[in-house]
């Protein structure tokens, strides 16, 4: 049986190194080559003996997902869509934005909870994602960066686990991928780079929180129960209030880490003055922030954006109300990789190579 090196956290990987008989601190070597150098052919591993590197060739892969196409918006958003060794799709998003690229990653093949705006919920549940598919998301989206420029602009900067699927139904490999992300001897990342969003599994949040400083993101959606059963059905197991009070008094929750809460807009649903009026008084309490989305229109969904001047008065009454809020831009909105688009359809093949 081949075992899968990117499935480990640093500290699983020793242990399992050890009880093969392989020192310890190889495993850091060999983390170093995969994250740091993004070498994943165990045979150029070169401060590795020849007998280690040809058992880790023997025994192990460094390889989950393979890039099929890139697809690029007009505004320069790729979206990638990379194959799982069984033949699934998986989509995760590259987003250039000033002095940073922001990667967007899934956790799930397609998703349970079949939000009624959301494309990815239209495809319904195939499985959950191991810790190597996520991790090699990462993976294969440096592979497109690197090269075209040494400024750190051009690096990944932050990744949004906001992709296909719920975190926090496959959390223990979100929780390992997401301690490979931060060791100092893996990727390195910055926890604060690192944002998780959910649509409120409950008892899930807490064990979130602990892995370390990231962020969280709550998609909340709607103010009133009503209407947040019809957008997100798992909402008639945890209703607003219960999500809400889970968060007010959560005590890893503070104005040092606020929960930042997404609101998609959609025309006639959920964009009416009463709606923005009510929210800062259901988030009192909340160290938090506000994204406001417009809704981005896709075939599974019946929902349209509002109108510019609804969207504007919306956003200055939660301003009035005392809320900080962000007007989310549209990215990707042409290639289906904004938020709530991605559903892995076909596309043109565009050829996955660097940019000239």
């Amino acid at each position: 049986m081949t075992l899968q090196l990117k499935d480990r956290s640093l500290a699983q990987l020793r242990e399992d190194f050890a009880a093969r008989g392989i020192a310890r601190y190889r495993a850091d070597q060999v983390a170093g080559w995969i994250y740091r150098h993004g070498v994943e052919d165990p045979m150029e591993m070169t401060n590795l003996d020849l007998p280690l590197r040809r058992q880790l060739a023997d025994e192990w892969s460094s390889r989950a997902l393979e890039l099929e196409t890139v697809q690029r918006s007009n505004d320069g958003t790729r979206k990638l869509v990379l194959r799982t060794r069984d033949g699934a799709a998986v989509e995760a998003v590259l987003i250039p934005e000033e002095r940073r690229n922001t990667l967007c990653i899934s956790t799930q093949v397609g998703c349970p909870l079949a939000c009624s705006f959301c494309a990815t919920g239209a495809l319904g549940f195939t499985r959950n994602l191991s810790t190597a598919e996520i991790i090699d998301q990462v993976c294969r989206a440096r592979d497109l960066v690197r090269g075209e420029s040494d400024e750190d602009a051009e690096r990944l900067s932050n990744i949004v686990f906001m992709g296909m699927g719920e975190p926090l139904l496959n959390l223990p490999k979100v929780l390992e991928a997401i301690r490979i992300l931060t060791d100092p001897k893996a990727f390195a990342m910055a926890p604060r780079r690192i944002t998780v969003s959910t649509a409120g599994v409950v008892p899930r949040i807490r064990p979130l929180l602990e892995v370390g400083p990231i962020n969280l993101a709550v998609s909340l959606h709607a103010v009133r129960d009503e209407v947040r059963d019809e957008l997100v059905p798992l909402n008639r197991e945890y209703p607003v209030e219960v999500l809400l009070d889970s968060l007010r008094n959560e005590e890893l929750v503070s104005p040092r880490r606020p929960v930042f809460f997404e609101y998609t807009l959609m025309k006639g649903v959920n964009d009416s003055l009463e709606d923005a009026r009510l929210l800062p008084r259901l988030l009192r309490g909340i160290p938090s922030k506000l994204n406001v989305i417009p809704m981005n229109p896709h075939p599974d969904a019946p929902y349209q954006p509002p109108a510019g001047d609804v969207i504007d008065r919306f956003t200055a009454a939660l301003h009035e109300g005392g809320l900080r809020v962000t007007l989310r831009r549209n990215r990707g909105a042409d290639i289906d990789a904004a938020c709530g688009q991605l559903a892995a359809r076909k596309a043109a093949p565009q050829p996955p190579a660097r940019d000239s």
